[in-house]
């Protein structure tokens, strides 16, 4: 079983959960295609309370953030998933704050959730999830790639593995913009209406989906035979998840 999280980064339904929902799509088609049962699940920061980390050291005792709002339901979700694709609104050249303060808890809380393990180091543990990520904007050239790179480095810090879709649409993630248009539901109807800038940002979201599925099922599949790797007590978040 291969556990998926999408994660719509807006505060609003429109077309970052537009570009989601066509990735998850895809994804459940894939699996039947290759014959592998998933489980997907969808979260987003919308309606959620989320305050930013205060970086009061209180969650280095047992992982657990002691600001008592959304971010536990959400984590919990993070921590299940073997693939997390974002998908994430363009916010002022970068991601919305919602979205900043759940990886700033959520990579401070990590290191605190398994520290009884480290007893001489802080040493964050390797969870090895794949992680792609979606980032769309108003316009062009306005922090698309900006905002799919905070999500490589989040992955990275944590201990993941990044993941783009195909060439040539997809270099790092999957980007695409609105073309000035407001509207909660522009990329749809310009997807719809067969305009060549959304087709490139569908298309690139549906391979993204494809290549994280492709590299989880590797890396389940080789975790489950490489033990004597995975007993390093820095697999042990991807160890709890390897047989589910």
């Amino acid at each position: 079983m291969i556990n998926v999280l999408g994660f719509c980064a807006s505060p609003r339904i429109g077309n970052s959960l537009y570009l989601l929902n066509k990735a998850m799509d895809e994804m459940r088609a894939y699996a039947e295609q290759l014959g592998e049962e998933i489980s997907v699940e969808t979260c987003s920061v919308r309606g959620k309370k989320i305050s930013g980390c205060v970086m009061c050291q209180g969650c280095m005792k047992d992982g657990i953030c002691i600001i008592k709002d959304d971010f536990k339901e959400m984590q919990d979700m993070w921590l299940k998933a073997d693939v997390i694709i974002y998908s994430v609104p363009v916010y002022h050249m970068g991601m919305p704050a919602q979205m900043k303060a759940f990886i700033d808890r959520l990579g401070n809380s990590m290191f605190g959730r398994y520290k009884q393990l480290f007893p001489n180091v802080i040493t964050a543990p390797k969870p090895l999830k794949v992680i792609g990520c979606i980032a769309q904007g108003i316009h062009a050239f306005s922090g698309q790639e900006h905002t799919i790179t905070q999500i490589i480095n989040h992955a990275l810090i944590s201990g993941c593995v990044p993941v783009a879709g195909d060439l040539w649409e997809s270099y790092i993630g999957a980007g695409g913009w609105t073309a000035n248009e407001e509207s909660r539901n522009a990329l749809e109807k310009q997807f719809e209406n067969g305009t060549e800038d959304s087709r490139i940002v569908v298309t690139s979201s549906q391979s993204l989906a494809r290549r994280t599925l492709d590299m989880a099922i590797l890396l389940k599949n080789g975790g489950l035979n490489s033990q004597k790797v995975i007993e390093n007590p820095v697999y042990i978040s991807f160890k709890e998840n390897i047989k589910k």
